[in-house]
């Protein structure tokens, strides 16, 4: 089987003060079908290049847009990627096809607890739906949109936990490489952590 190509959108303004996301970076495995894309240090004046990242694009089955979760959204240069990547007749419209059937998901920080985000807690909505937005763009661009991969709780987090979440992070890389993947399955779990468990429980 031939192996998925995977493609990591980063985006995080203050990448050296979260020892949590540099754990999840460090163990990114070296391999030339996984490509992570640090967009602040290649565009650190926002002057993205289109057509650059629309062909990076192109050449990966899977794209996930890392990130920390930043006033329930993302940081400004992945919207602003958002906004000027996707262009109509591209990525969507009546000619927009070049991204269709690619997978995609999030790979996200919190630095709350993962019980503030439900109806009754602090932040009142829960995970999926605050990316509610980033999935009707990918449903727009005839992507499929897969739950996301998320870590809670970095506030309070150890150096040792960080590790510890950059070694799974690292697995579900590659498994996400190596593997068929079921969609309908995967759409079935609330987080992208919960379907990987059961596939490391099912294999043993």
């Amino acid at each position: 089987m031939a192996q998925n190509k995977i493609l990591i959108l980063f985006a995080h303004p203050l990448f050296e003060k979260s020892f949590v996301n540099q754990a999840l970076v460090r163990h990114i495995p070296k391999s030339k079908n996984i490509t992570f894309h640090d967009l602040y240090e290649e565009y650190p004046e926002f002057d993205i290049d289109v057509k650059r990242e629309q062909a990076l694009l192109q050449k990966h089955d899977i794209i996930i847009w890392h990130h920390p979760l930043y006033w329930y959204s993302c940081p400004p240069l992945l919207k602003q990627w958002i906004d000027m990547v996707l262009e109509y007749n591209w990525a969507y419209g009546k000619n927009g096809i070049a991204l269709q059937n690619k997978l995609i998901f999030q790979a996200i920080t919190t630095g709350g607890k993962k019980e503030n985000y439900c109806e009754a807690g602090r932040d009142r909505y829960s995970i999926p739906e605050l990316l509610e937005p980033f999935n009707q763009t990918a449903k727009v661009c005839n992507m499929h949109y897969l739950p996301p991969f998320v870590i809670h709780g970095t506030h309070q987090m150890n150096e040792s936990e960080a590790d510890n979440y950059g070694k799974i992070y690292a697995d579900l890389l590659l498994y996400l490489k190596s593997n068929e993947l079921d969609i309908k399955e995967m759409n079935t779990h609330f987080y992208l952590n919960e379907w990987f468990n059961s596939k490391i429980q099912t294999n043993g």
